[in-house]
């Protein structure tokens, strides 16, 4: 990927927009939605891989249907902001499954996690993972109570 942000047209962003809301759309399908030849489509699809635009597909999966009833955003803050800790604290995140989302933040907190999990015993299980040893200044959870939306599709244009 380069670092320089690549055009996008108007029909790019329909493309991106179709890939989106439905990522198993075949190229021929999307080329005829946006009023291109399956070859130039074909193209720009991989010149959009190919600046880091589109990264791939994935399944959207019910977390309810498997049994992943708690969605909870931890907020983190630490006393350490050395390299050497943040990586350690990165490689602990990473290996917790149930944390599907991780960012570093700014404001009162220095992290955010996002976790799907069974229930509050799911939670408890995950956060004595999260803590132990890590030396953490304060952790908290809040719970969501209802999601209104999730991956909304972003609007390039």
């Amino acid at each position: 990927m380069n670092d320089k942000t690549p055009e996008i047209d108007k029909i790019d962003n329909k493309l991106l927009v179709l890939l989106q809301k439905d990522a198993n759309l075949s190229q021929r399908e999307l080329a005829e939605r946006v009023g291109l030849s399956q070859n130039a489509c074909w193209r720009r699809l991989t010149r959009l891989t190919e600046a880091g635009v589109l990264n791939g597909s994935r399944a959207v999966i019910d977390p309810v249907a498997l049994g992943l009833g708690l969605t909870v955003f931890i907020m983190i803050r630490t006393r350490h902001h050395d390299d050497a800790w943040a990586r350690r604290f990165r490689t602990r995140i990473e290996a917790i499954p149930e944390i599907t989302e991780f960012h570093r933040i700014g404001g009162e907190w220095d992290y955010m996690a996002k976790a799907v999990t069974t229930g509050m015993s799911g939670y408890d299980t995950l956060y004595k993972r999260l803590i132990d040893g890590m030396d953490l200044e304060r952790v908290t959870g809040v719970f969501s109570m209802e999601t209104i939306f999730q991956g909304r599709p972003l609007s390039p244009g």
